[in-house]
């Protein structure tokens, strides 16, 4: 059973910074159930608001439901007393409200609803996919704005009238109007956080739209240098947040862009350059190259000040 009604749950959120924690695998790419929990486990000892288990990080979309299921409960018995767990709701809308089922049953804090997969969509159709996720679960839900799912100031807000477990919005877009608009139209009754490829690149100008927090993937293996990053933000410390952009995250961004998907490669590329391996990533997508992994490893040195492990990048 949750331990936070919705509203309790968006209070939580929207003051703190976000997480989506890798899935571990192992050599077959199959899920590593241990080194998943040594990994939640790790993550959650710091003061993160919330964890997002298979999200787009955790490399959701390679999974089957029965995975999810297992991914999902699995986190919550690792860290659920400590953090809240968020859980996904994906693919068309009967997969989406079995997410929602088993991410209830197995005791997560609420949804993130992902958009419907591949196919397009208007503003009546995917209203009606996000209302029947809402109707099917008493956890908090948070639409991603993002690809085919790009859901207007009017769609949010009859959804906010209809729904009280309705509590979030995450933009993956950028769109300055249109988040104005959004944010002009619902104001408090939603939270809203940042959900761009690496979110830090927005994360100052974005709190002036009201995004208050963000998803950090990079929190997975430099969580410290994140949380510093976060606080920055909110204290809208332009000069701290820029030398950080400068020192780490915008050479990063080099290394993220030389490959497609290396988004959620370089992710478990940095847990393996600090020691803390969490396997490759499923085809479609591939692992960093060894130079890659090797500027990744040389840029966390000298841009956050984490001790990296060479041998790790040797042996593994």
């Amino acid at each position: 059973m949750a331990r936070h009604t919705p509203q309790e749950l968006a209070d939580q959120l929207k003051d703190g910074l976000l997480s989506f924690p890798v899935t571990a695998f192992d050599q077959d790419l199959l899920f590593d159930e241990t080194a998943y929990r040594q990994h939640l486990a790790w993550q959650a000892s710091y003061p993160v608001a919330g964890l997002f288990a298979a999200g787009g990080t955790g490399e959701g979309f390679s999974l089957t439901p029965e995975e999810t299921a297992t991914v999902v409960r699995t986190a919550v018995e690792e860290v659920g007393d400590t953090v809240p767990v968020l859980a996904p709701a994906t693919g068309n809308t009967a997969q989406a409200v079995r997410n929602a089922h088993d991410a209830q049953s197995a005791g997560a804090e609420g949804l993130l609803l992902l958009p419907p997969y591949l196919t397009e969509c208007d503003q009546l159709g995917l209203e009606a996919h996000a209302s029947a996720v809402c109707a099917a679960t008493d956890l908090g839900v948070i639409v991603y704005n993002r690809a085919n799912a790009i859901y207007s100031a009017e769609t949010v807000a009859r959804l906010a009238a209809r729904h009280e477990n309705f509590i979030g919005f995450k933009d993956g877009v950028g769109g300055i109007e249109h988040l104005t608009k959004v944010y002009a139209t619902n104001g408090d009754r939603l939270f809203y956080l940042g959900g761009l490829p690496t979110a830090e690149t927005f994360a100052l100008p974005l709190l002036q739209l009201g995004m208050s927090t963000y998803s950090s993937a990079m929190y997975n293996f430099v969580p410290e240098f994140a949380l510093e990053f976060y606080r920055d933000v909110r204290a809208q410390d332009r000069a701290a947040v820029t030398e950080k952009l400068n020192s780490f995250v915008l050479p990063y961004l080099e290394i993220r862009d030389r490959a497609k998907g290396y988004g959620v490669s370089i992710i478990k590329g940095g847990l393996r350059a600090v020691g803390r391996d969490a396997g490759g990533v499923r085809p479609p997508l591939q692992d960093l190259t060894e130079q890659d992994l090797a500027d990744l490893q040389a840029l966390v040195e000298t841009g956050t000040g984490t001790r990296t492990s060479g041998e790790a990048l040797q042996t593994a």
